[in-house]
């Protein structure tokens, strides 16, 4: 195979999927759904109740957002206790904590380095900050 060949295949390797994603995404924002009328109930990406929808977010993710807010602002170990009593106070985001825990550790190791980010662990959702910690660490 010539250098020219390879490289057009190697283009059209790139170029493809994305053509093939973005042409599939066009076409389901023009599909009448279920039988309703085409013309006031068509699915366009231009939707104003898009925007809306795209802003109520789920109560764990709202948390999340707030505690690595906090994170840049303040130390780890505060950040956590945070968490903590957020949780205590509304035991439906237990289930997430793990996931907080662990995002809060990554952040924390970019912030201060791994033997810092480290030096903060403590018990909140088991062992979920100090995982987050070791993933950064082994991702730098």
């Amino acid at each position: 195979m010539t250098h020219s060949a390879r490289r057009i295949g190697r283009t059209l390797a790139l170029v493809l999927p994305v053509v093939l994603v973005l042409s599939g995404t066009l076409a389901v924002t023009s599909v009448p759904w279920a039988g309703q009328s085409t013309e006031s109930r068509m699915l366009t990406a231009s939707s104003q109740n898009v925007s809306v929808r795209a802003t109520s977010r789920a109560p764990q993710d709202v948390l999340r957002d707030r505690l690595l807010a906090e994170l840049r602002q303040k130390d780890p170990g505060t950040v956590l206790t945070h968490l903590q009593r957020e949780v205590e106070a509304r035991p439906s985001l237990a289930q997430h904590c793990m996931s907080i825990a662990r995002a809060l550790g990554r952040a924390a190791v970019e912030r201060l380095g791994p033997t810092r980010a480290q030096t903060y662990s403590k018990p909140v959702c088991d062992t979920s900050f100090a995982s987050g910690v070791a993933q950064q660490a082994q991702g730098s």
